[in-house]
């Protein structure tokens, strides 16, 4: 209870900051209330993903403390929507990929999540999301677009091809994460409020397969091939929503991608994608 209460706290801290510090310790808070939650079965696997997770997590706090007090030197603003200077922005948008699992610092993701629980897994996937993709949508008009863009891109196609060759439901679903990161990342600095309907949708059709999965107890694809006879219409329902994650019309993960996609074509980017071919 103390860890979801920590949780919940860290969240709101960051969220709801306007100074650089604040916004911080909301995120340190976070990462020290989820690693108990992570390494509670005391198996190897577990005590190694907590490890993992808290030293990309402590670098990316580093990063991002750096960023801030860069802008703070050259511009004398600590405030977190005046982040001015061009350094300090590459340096928070690399800072904040790693803190995702953005690629290409995508890596720790899926090793973290194979070796957490379900539930842990979950919260993972989602509410420990959400405080940077707060700093993200706050911070939104000072990014740098190339590096984001370049990001974005490269998350959904790794997110695409490396969740095709595994047998592990958690690793297939941390790939879905790193892609659906990859369609909020790219839209952040045209239309930061898509980024936030599709980080809802996202979640919510995630909460519904990891609890599915948690209900039949299920962690691999051989045993969830099996596990429909256990109760066949939880397993219908969890089909509706791998399809709706996958972004299938006409359910609700095609929406995000249609508005995603529409609101791309009017951004005017055919002469920089011509000179990339050229």
């Amino acid at each position: 209870l103390i860890f979801i209460a920590s949780l919940m706290l860290g969240t709101t801290i960051t969220i709801s900051s306007k100074h650089w510090i604040m916004a911080w310790a909301g995120l340190e808070i976070n990462t020290l209330a989820i690693l108990p939650l992570i390494s509670k079965s005391h198996h190897p696997r577990a005590i190694e993903a907590a490890t993992k997770y808290f030293l990309t997590q402590a670098t990316a706090s580093a990063l991002l403390l750096f960023s801030s007090m860069t802008n703070a030197w050259h511009t004398g603003q600590w405030d977190i929507t005046q982040l001015s200077h061009p350094v300090s922005g590459v340096i928070l948008t690399s800072a904040i990929a790693m803190k995702l699992g953005l690629a290409p610092f995508h890596f720790w993701f899926p090793e973290v999540l194979q070796g957490s629980p379900l539930i842990t897994g979950l919260l993972l996937s989602t509410i420990m999301k959400l405080p940077p993709i707060a700093l993200l949508y706050m911070t939104s008009h000072s990014l740098n677009p190339t590096l984001l863009t370049v990001m974005a891109i490269l998350s959904t196609a790794l997110g695409g091809w490396m969740g095709l060759n595994q047998t592990q439901i958690r690793k297939i679903l941390a790939f879905s994460s790193i892609s659906h990161l990859g369609w909020m990342a790219i839209i952040i600095i045209y239309n930061p409020k898509l980024t936030l309907l599709n980080f809802y949708l996202y979640t919510m059709m995630t909460a519904a397969v990891f609890l599915s999965l948690n209900s039949i107890k299920v962690l691999k694809l051989s045993t969830l091939m099996t596990a429909w006879t256990k109760i066949p219409s939880l397993n219908a329902m969890l089909l509706l929503t791998l399809l709706s994650l996958a972004g299938l019309p006409p359910l609700t993960g095609f929406l995000p991608k249609w508005l995603i996609i529409q609101e791309l074509t009017k951004q005017d980017m055919a002469p920089a994608a011509t000179l990339i071919s050229l």
